[in-house]
């Protein structure tokens, strides 16, 4: 019985446990780590009803549910648990779902299980909380201008845009040269919570007590029912906790791990504590606690432009997870093709996407203009982030049962466990639906959507095909009947399974009649792991006949060059192949959509939009454009 995840093979980190520690400090602790700008404000303010005039058991009971939310939730939940489910060293909700069995990650055609359906949403989400974190984060820093000088208040939404602005239109640079700054940044940045937090608990280090349970509990026991909404606002300090899961790949369980105990924990809960003890001794403070742990002038400029670094350095963070996560969608068969341009040579992970990037960037201004206020755009932050965690116990559980054969009396009394932290949080941001929370459901609606008609679509597609020639058999004798000469050249038919032969190329035969002597059929499979050892790359199945089976595998974090990689196969094959001659078969359908298919009218009318604006095979698979010729078909779904 396996108690670790099962894909032990790790992949390499190149460079120290120094170096791996200083990166990931930099780009996974990131989000979580600029939290102290918002959180205790917020809780501050929802516990006084508005008026931010909570009381001294209130500070408390909050400081002691921050100090639990942050170790149950994130370090026991996540860095315990959840962190053991890797995917070859990956991380993140989708390489969760590719360690759950075959059978439950794949449907009947234009069905998804409801274990991939629940990846799709919780994936969905994430993508509200990527567009919603760099908004509120850079927000919360500008508006130190207006503590250090009330007459800048006028200025704090357009600093924002404009900062938000230029963050989006660097991306397709590439992160390489400002990534370089992002861990000794983030180290200044901890160490300067740290050190405030360390000041103001050493004038008032009673505060210290708020890290005993019975303060938590006492909090519910003085506001009964009513006082589960102040959970709405405690997430806020676990917020980026999934990043940790996701980013994992880039550095290792390891350093994250050493990293979060060692130094990311203890600065944020000292910047906590010391907003803390300074709102014990001057309440005026909790209008602003962060900005107010230094006087007021120079202090808080300073602080306003490292915070405005550290936030950049979060929206970052969360800007390339948008990337990383696209990509693993659209390898994975839930989103249509789109351009990925890599920006560096020597690092997979640093990808840049423009329309991903364009909608982000648009989404982050208007909910900045909308919102105008870090307090008002907190109210829409909670749902994405408790939605997801929700769904990442959920799918945890099908992998410890169904995958690690874990018996239902260990693993159901984790899942209450990780549920009994998750559920509650969930709730209490439901009921800041109205003022902001519909924001991220509205954006995950409209990304499960896209998902799930383009899966649904694909899948209807390969089912119909398959009915049309049910064998190669079948096919064969299609093509036999047609065929008439066979003449010199290479031709390569693109095919989605490996199992039959290409409708392209008896559509071709059916009105050509003709055939090049060589012919290669190809198929481009997406593994269910990260990366695919070069060894694995490839496998070539020769036929007397003409007719070669070239299989290519990549992994769903990586980008197919599939001439590089086919001119290799053939040439260990002995297979003709005259690179500048050959010529490239590829299918592309139109869709008639009417209400007859199973899809229906709509649906399919969708469909074949996200369809003519993806990225054409022939760019996806980087082939050479003047030597493909694409055969058209029509269906109806």
């Amino acid at each position: 019985m396996a108690d670790s995840h099962s894909n032990a093979e790790e992949p390499h980190h190149g460079g120290s446990f120094a170096a791996l520690a200083l990166g990931a400090l930099g780009v996974v602790f990131g989000d979580i780590g600029t939290s102290p700008l918002y959180t205790l404000k917020e809780c501050l303010h929802a516990a006084g009803h508005g008026s931010g005039t909570a009381t001294r058991d209130d500070l408390f009971g909050i400081l002691s549910l921050i100090f639990w939310a942050l170790t149950l939730v994130v370090f026991v939940k996540y860095l315990v648990f959840i962190m053991r489910a890797d995917n070859r060293g990956e991380g993140g909700i989708f390489a969760l779902l590719a360690l759950a069995p075959r059978k439950m990650r794949a449907g009947k055609p234009g069905q998804i299980p409801l274990v991939a359906l629940l990846t799709v949403c919780g994936a969905a989400l994430l993508y509200g909380d990527g567009m919603i974190t760099p908004a509120i984060s850079v927000l919360s820093a500008v508006e130190g201008l207006e503590i250090a000088n009330p007459d800048l208040h006028a200025y704090v939404v357009p600093v924002t845009v404009l900062i938000l602005v230029g963050l989006f239109a660097i991306q397709s640079r590439g992160t390489a040269a400002v990534g370089k700054l992002f861990g000794p940044v983030m180290i200044v940045w901890f160490t300067t919570l740290a050190s405030l937090g360390i000041y103001h608990i050493s004038h008032d280090p009673e505060i210290l007590a708020a890290v005993l349970p019975q303060h938590a509990i006492g909090y519910f026991v003085r506001h009964g029912w009513e006082g589960a909404h102040i959970l709405g606002s405690v997430v806020l300090a676990v917020t980026g906790g999934e990043a940790l899961y996701a980013d994992m790949g880039h550095f290792g369980i390891r350093p994250i791990r050493w990293v979060w105990v060692g130094f990311v924990m203890p600065s944020l809960l000292l910047a906590y504590f010391g907003q803390g003890a300074h709102a014990l001794r001057a309440p005026e403070t909790v209008v602003n606690p962060f900005f107010s742990m230094v006087p007021a002038g120079q202090a808080t400029y300073a602080l306003a432009i490292l915070s405005s670094l550290a936030t950049v350095i979060a929206s970052q963070a969360l800007i390339s997870g948008a990337f990383s996560l696209t990509r693993q969608a659209m390898q994975l068969g839930y989103f249509p093709r789109v351009y990925i341009k890599h920006t560096a040579h020597d690092t997979q992970g640093q990808i840049y996407i423009p329309q991903v990037n364009y909608l982000l960037a648009i989404g982050c201004v208007l909910l900045v203009l909308v919102f105008r206020e870090s307090t008002k755009l907190a109210a829409a932050y909670g749902l994405a982030v408790t939605g997801t965690m929700v769904l990442t116990s959920c799918i945890y559980y099908v992998v410890l049962r169904e995958s690690w054969g874990w018996a239902a009396t260990r693993a159901v009394p984790l899942l209450l466990f990780f549920l009994a932290l998750d559920l509650p949080f969930l709730w209490a941001n439901l009921f800041k639906f109205k003022d902001g929370g519909y924001v991220p459901l509205l954006i995950g609606a409209v990304v499960v959507a896209v998902m799930v008609l383009w899966n649904r679509g694909r899948t209807l597609v390969a089912y119909r095909y398959g009915l049309r020639y049910p064998t190669r058999e079948s096919a064969r004798k299609r093509i036999d009947a047609r065929l008439v000469a066979r003449v010199p050249g290479t031709a390569v038919f693109m095919a989605s399974s490996a199992e039959m032969l290409p409708p392209v190329l008896v559509h071709h035969v059916e009105r050509n009649r003709v055939l090049q002597e060589t012919l290669i059929l190809l198929t481009v499979q997406t593994a269910n792991r990260p990366l695919v050892p070069k060894e694995e790359r490839f496998t070539v199945t020769r036929s007397e006949e003409g007719f070669h089976r070239v299989v290519i595998c990549y992994g769903f974090m990586e980008e197919p060059n599939v001439p590089a990689v086919l001119e290799e196969a053939v040439r260990q094959a002995g297979i003709p192949f005259p690179g500048a001659e050959v010529t490239y078969y590829l299918g592309r359908e139109s869709f008639i959509a009417s209400n007859r298919g199973q899809m229906g009218a709509v649906a399919e009318t969708i469909f074949a939009f996200l369809q003519r604006n993806a990225v054409t095979a022939d760019r996806y698979f980087r082939l050479p454009y003047r030597q493909v010729v694409e055969v058209g078909t029509q269906m109806d779904l």
